[in-house]
């Protein structure tokens, strides 16, 4: 494609057909270069340019606003603390390709720009710049209207009553950020797909009306599956962000679709006879190619022992046969549990795996909730970790303790051999 500004590049409005029905995207479906950058220490490339080493980093920084148009408002000078944290955390883990969940849809793409340019372009406290030529947004099921009352209240409205939750449209959404390109003619989305069109899904019937089970939608934001170009090697990079499994009632919808949300990706990279049922957004049918590199990355909103999903839902992933679990690692995890008490002393998951900082009182304690999860075929681990410093580390001034001066989570990083 061709190059140009970052901020003049926006795709066209393309038309989409659903079965019967003809939908029209917003602009931002779009790869948005920019100038490139020098590559950082942990990546390699041989004389030819064939890449070895590559990071793949997922991050839930925590950049939602309360209101539409905020984080434009916000990172627009480069004086929002959050943002500076969040930024400087990226700085000195320095991912190649990076997914942040909860950072607000903006259609135009002037939300991720803004950040490019304010805070990632610029040092932090002695942490170098860092750019990433490519970023990908798109709409998220997020404060979508539905017209329904799926919360059963009595009216209808509401971030309860959206396709996935949010007071406004794009609130929680989620952006790409990559050193490579992405191969824009090959991106698959799915946040138009039914939950009723997954065989043998959680849907709860007794809480659900028929209209509304026709109606729902599996992804609480959306599902992407970018194919990032590395070398003469494509890896696609599988990323989403189910539901919290809370916030609901005995009949357990949000824990059952964030369980299901979870078994999409299985399916997904299962492929053949598993994924028969899958559809994009743009109606291709079938899961991913036998033999294709993936990793699957995001806040997956649940722990394999601990929290209160679906028992197993993360398994399915982590038990799959073609996912390797990297089983990343933080010494700041454990340090948190022992001094933060609560929840975490009755727990059964070892707190080194633990990514994100929950209430502790009465619950549910830290989690392992954030994943990057490559394939077995086609991509070697060579090492992994969580930024998650202990108390006396100086860096721990960027995680450290509600009110957190980042997030609630933690990023969560694998350097992957390119086989």
């Amino acid at each position: 494609m061709t190059t140009l500004s970052r901020a003049r590049l926006v795709a066209l409005p393309s038309l989409l057909l659903l079965g019967a029905g003809l939908l029209t995207t917003t602009p931002a479906d779009a790869v948005r270069p920019a100038a490139g950058a020098g590559h950082p220490a942990h990546h390699r490339a041989d004389d030819a340019g064939r890449t070895h080493t590559v990071r793949f980093q997922t991050f839930n920084a925590s950049l939602n606003r309360a209101r539409a148009g905020q984080l434009v408002t916000d990172l627009s000078t480069p004086d929002d603390a959050q943002a500076a944290a969040v930024a400087e955390i990226i700085q000195r883990t320095r991912p190649d390709v990076l997914l942040l969940n909860e950072f607000d849809y903006v259609p135009d793409g002037t939300a991720v720009d803004l950040f490019r340019d304010n805070y990632l372009a610029r040092a932090h406290d002695g942490a170098a710049p860092i750019d990433y030529p490519y970023a990908y947004v798109a709409p998220s099921n997020t404060g979508v209207p539905t017209g329904l009352d799926l919360d059963d209240n009595g009216t209808v409205g509401g971030g309860n009553d959206a396709y996935g939750f949010g007071d406004f449209e794009g609130q929680y959404g989620m952006v790409v950020l990559s050193k490579y390109p992405i191969r824009t003619q090959q991106v698959r989305t799915f946040r138009l797909f039914r939950w009723a069109d997954m065989p043998g899904n959680l849907i709860p019937t007794d809480f659900y009306t028929p209209e509304e089970q026709a109606a729902l939608r599996l992804s609480s934001k959306s599902h992407w599956d970018l194919p990032i170009r590395i070398g003469h090697r494509t890896v696609h990079f599988l990323v989403s962000h189910p539901t919290p499994p809370t916030f609901d009632g005995p009949e357990d919808r949000n824990g059952r679709r964030n369980h299901d949300e979870i078994r999409f990706w299985s399916d997904y990279v299962t492929g053949g006879a598993a994924a028969r049922y899958v559809y994009d957004d743009h109606g291709r049918r079938g899961g991913l190619a036998q033999g294709a590199s993936f990793v699957i990355s995001g806040d997956q909103n649940a722990d394999p022992l601990d929290g209160d999903s679906v028992a197993a839902a993360v398994d399915q992933l982590l038990d799959n046969p073609r996912v390797v679990d990297p089983l990343p690692t933080s010494a700041g995890g454990p340090e948190a549990a022992v001094l933060q008490g609560g929840a975490n002393a009755t727990h059964r998951g070892d707190p080194r795996f633990d990514t994100a900082d929950f209430n502790d009182s009465p619950a549910p304690g830290n989690l392992r909730a954030d994943y990057v999860l490559p394939s077995r075929r086609g991509l070697q681990v060579r090492d992994a970790g969580i930024f998650w410093p202990v108390s006396s580390d100086p860096l721990s001034r960027l995680t450290g303790s509600f009110p957190f001066p980042s997030s609630d989570h933690r990023t969560v990083w694998v350097d992957l051999d390119l086989r």
